[in-house]
Order: C-alpha cells, then structure tokens, then sequence
C-alpha cells in the first residue's frame, strides 16, 4: 500500500505492514471527504471525515493522504480536543506527520516490520491528531505501536518527502528551523520551552534498555544533552547545512573539544596566523612544536574572514588540497555566519562559530558550535560528554530566540559595515581599511565568489599612534569599547589594548598587530547616527 504512494525517485525505505487491527482509507482528491477502500469496506463502509486545510492542500496536488482507522476504543484515549474532531466514533483522522531535525529515511529502514512497531519511531516522529489542531498531541497511554505504524505511514507519504525536500531562504530557516517539527511540546506553547533539568527519569528497566539500545528516543543527563539545547543544535545544523551540531559551553570550548578529539597524538595542524589569538595560543601549545609534516597533516584550520585583519580562506580551494592528504577541514565561520557563507557547501569537513557573537546576537550568551557530517561531529561528542563543556538550557532558549532575527540583524550589519568602510577609506585620517567588500581588500574576489555579505566587523588603522587611536575611540559616543562583535550594540576595541597588552611590541608585531589598529563591530543602529559619529571623533584629532 505504502509503496504504491512513492513518487518517482523516492528515497523513502519501505514501511512496515499495520497490524491487523489497522483499516486504511484515502481521501477523496474532489473534496476531501474520506472512503473506505476495499481492505476497509465491508465492516464499516464508508466513513465521511472532515475536511482539513491540510487535506485541501494535499488534494489540490493531487496526492491522496493516507487516513487510517483504528479501533473503536482507540479514540476513547485521544484528547478532548482530538476526539472532537473525530469524524465518528471509532475514527481517527492522522492529519500531519512532521519529522524532527532528527528525522533520515534510515531510521525508517530500520523498524520492524511487525504489528509490535519499534518503539523509536515516536522519538523521531510525532504524529498530529485532529484535522484543525497541528500541535495536538497523544497522552503517555496511548498504543505507542499504533502511532508508531500510523507515523510511519505518513512519514513515507510523497507529500512528506516533498515538503522535506523544499529549500528554504535562510531567513526562514532561522525563524523556523528545528523549532516548528522539533520543539518540546509543553501546553502547545509557541516558544521552545526552557527544559531546565539535570537528569531524566524512565519508566521503568525495560524502557531504559530500550534507550540505551537506541530503540527509544529521550535524554539520560544533562552533561549528554537537553531537549531546549538539541532545539538550537537543529536549527544552527539547518542554517549551516550540517548533519547535526554540538553546541557547547563557549567558543573556545568547542575549539578546543574539537582540536582534541579530531587530531591524534602525532598529527599536525595547519593554521593561519591571522586568528583568534586564544585558538593559536592552543594550537602553538599542543602541535606546532613539531615541524608539520605535509604528508601527516590531520586537519586545517581557519577563520574567514580572520580576526582581525578580515583575510578570507579560498574554501574550495584548500578543501581540494586537504582532502588528497587526508587532512580534515575546519573553518571558522563567527565573522560571516551561516546567512553570508556556508562553508560545508563550499567543500569544508566542519564549520565552527562563536555563537556568543553574531547567532545569539545580544551579547548576553556564551556559547559556541561545531556542526559538519555525523561521523565527524559524533566523534567531537564524544569527548565532549567526557569533558563536560555543557551549555546552559537558558543560554540555549537565548540563542533560538536571538537566531530568529539572525537574517534581519545581518543584512543591516552588513548594508552598514560597507558603507561605513567605503566612507573610511575616502577619509584622510585613515590610512588603511580591512573589510573583504572593498575592491582593495587582497581577498575580495575570493569573498565575492564565496560570501553573500561581507559581514558587520571593520578593522582599520588611525594616521597617528597608540595614543592617538586611544583618543578616536574615546571619543566616539554610540559604540561601547568591549572585546566581542556580533551584537545588536556597537562595539569598539583597540586590539593592542584589549587583546594583546601584555604582549611586547616585537611580539605584538610578529602577529601584525599595531598600535594604530581599530576593530569597530557594527551593530543594528541606524546608519547615519553611526557615521556621524565616527566623523566627528576623526574630526576631534
């Protein structure tokens, strides 16, 4: 029956056959008004069910939905709600089935195809009843084999693979993205709840083993994940393109788990010089004391664009090469994020972001990201569970609810930081401006090709030295001088200051860094108060 509903090139694995208590029924295509076909009819007939919104729409593409009938004590355990939509007693019309980011058509491959059903169908499927209410869901006793085999009906329905396989603006994506088929379910409350525990409980052994043997879908301890986090992983995987991500309890937790768990005793980084300095500061201490050796080089390691001077890494390019040596790729995409780069697409193993900054975007979250193909990120989460570099479930809900507004604050980021920068490089007190949407920056047509938007972060060099760049920030009026970017506020640091003061000039100079050097982080004000403001501090010298 199933089979008979795939589409043409269909990866959808074959399903299941109900158990014998099951009946189906297909909707009427004209009106959407249910029929038995002939494995129902006989005992029952035929049975009108109401008409749905999701019906029309499926009937308007000419796909029949799968309905199915249960027996008649199996509506007696639905909600209020649902049974109220109920066409008749003893019917029950499945509306929707949505799969979480979780969701791959392996999972489905791999359930029993008897009337027991595995029990693991219901952590990666949740399954509407009702034809008005999307959100309704099955109290704790309902048949878990029944929803299970009615789920995985649904889930191998054409219209399902369609809709997973429509691509989405990153816009939408980071409004809707791992929230709208993966959130918790609590009182069908909008917002993604703040799951704010420790530990979880089980029913009883038999439900634990089934957990630890994969067949049954839940959490076991806070350190090992939390349902609000695993909302935020799914929709940073869904904005980046990823199989699955693992968010930790800042950047350079993720950094280092990362480094650590992918690059064995022996093996080599390749990095550039212009990044983070903690980052190098880790890999200086665990790796370059050995002389790399190219042949048994384990992974690269990059941001682009590179903090502070903005270089960007030719993506493609440098996969290519890593790749026939067996070495991993890893860019750090903090100062692009996922709506200007997607770095997985261009040919990188492992994106990774400082989602304190530009994702969470309100400088009130520490957190970072790691997201690439499962084999590798599983390998990174492993350690991480060891290691216990857990995000709070509170930083995790600010992150979602600071992605919503990802693209918004991104686009003005960006729309601000070019004309700022163009307007810096006109002005006779700036001798030097570093942002990749210039035509004078040395990687702007490896950004062109590469980046949708140039990011909100100009750095550029005051004509006069450390004193005199000292009083340029002071006097600006709208940014606030602070070590981050990314935000909805303005910031501005003097990297020798704020970041390598205790470093000696020869030592600052090793790395490029000048005294006259200014990192401005735009944020989210308006345009002209920004640039008024930047003028009148140049002007004051």
């Amino acid at each position: 029956m199933a089979a008979g509903m795939l589409s043409a090139g269909s990866k959808v694995a074959p399903v299941p056959s109900p158990p014998a208590a099951f009946h189906e029924c297909w909707s009427d295509p004209s009106g959407c008004s249910g029929h038995s076909s002939s494995s129902a009819k006989g005992a029952s007939g035929s049975v009108p069910l109401r008409s749905s919104s999701t019906c029309v729409g499926m009937a308007h593409m000419e796909i029949r939905p799968l309905i199915l009938r249960f027996p008649p004590n199996f509506v007696r355990q639905l909600s209020i709600k649902a049974r109220r939509n109920c066409g008749n007693i003893g019917v029950a019309q499945v509306a929707a089935a949505r799969a979480t980011q979780e969701y791959t058509p392996d999972l489905v491959a791999a359930y029993p195809s008897n009337g027991a059903a595995a029990a693991s169908a219901a952590t990666s499927l949740d399954v509407a009843i009702s034809s008005s209410s999307l959100s309704d869901s099955p109290p704790p006793d309902v048949d878990s084999s029944v929803l299970n085999i009615a789920t995985t009906l649904i889930a191998s329905s054409p219209f399902f693979a369609c809709e997973k396989a429509k691509p989405r603006s990153t816009s939408t994506l980071a409004v809707h993205g791992g929230e709208r088929l993966g959130r918790p379910k609590v009182a069908d409350a909008l917002a993604t709840p703040i799951v704010q525990t420790s530990t979880y409980t089980f029913q009883n052994t038999a439900e634990l083993i089934a957990f630890q043997e994969g067949s049954f879908g839940s959490f076991e301890y806070g350190r090992y994940g939390n349902p609000t986090t695993h909302v935020a992983e799914s929709k940073i995987s869904a904005l980046e393109g990823a199989e699955t991500t693992l968010l930790s309890a800042s950047g350079m937790c993720a950094t280092t788990t990362m480094l650590l768990a992918l690059v064995p005793a022996g093996g080599h980084i390749v990095t550039t010089t212009d990044c983070y300095r903690r980052t190098r500061q880790f890999i200086h201490t665990f790796s370059l004391e050995c002389t790399l050796d190219q042949n048994n080089v384990s992974l690269y390691f990059s941001e682009s664009p590179t903090n502070p001077y903005l270089r960007c890494i030719d993506i493609p390019r440098i996969s290519e090469l890593c790749h026939r040596k067996g070495a991993l790729v890893c860019i750090d995409g903090t100062f692009a994020t996922p709506i200007n780069q997607q770095a997985l697409a261009l040919g990188a193993d492992i994106v990774l972001n400082s989602a304190t900054k530009y994702i969470a975007g309100h400088n009130d979250v520490l957190a970072g990201s790691v997201s690439g193909s499962r084999d590798v990120i599983d390998v990174v989460r492993k350690l991480h569970n060891i290691l216990g570099g857990v995000i709070d479930p509170n930083a995790a809900y600010l992150i979602l609810r600071g992605m919503k507004t990802l693209h918004l604050r991104v686009k003005q980021q960006n729309i601000t930081a070019l004309k700022l920068a163009r307007a810096l490089e006109e002005h006779s007190m700036i001798c030097r401006v570093y942002y990749p949407g210039l035509e004078s920056h040395p990687e702007h047509k490896v950004a062109k090709k590469q980046m949708s938007g140039f990011g909100g972060v100009i750095s550029f060099e005051i004509a006069g030295d450390l004193e005199v760049t000292s009083k340029f920030i002071d006097g600006l009026r709208i940014p606030y001088i602070a070590p981050s970017l990314g935000g909805c506020e303005s910031l501005v640091e003097q990297p020798t200051i704020i970041s390598y003061w205790d470093q000696s000039p020869a030592q600052r100079a090793l790395f490029g860094i000048k005294d006259n050097l200014v990192r401005f982080s735009c944020g989210i004000e308006d345009y002209d108060d920004i640039h008024a403001d930047v003028m009148q501090s140049l002007a004051a010298l």
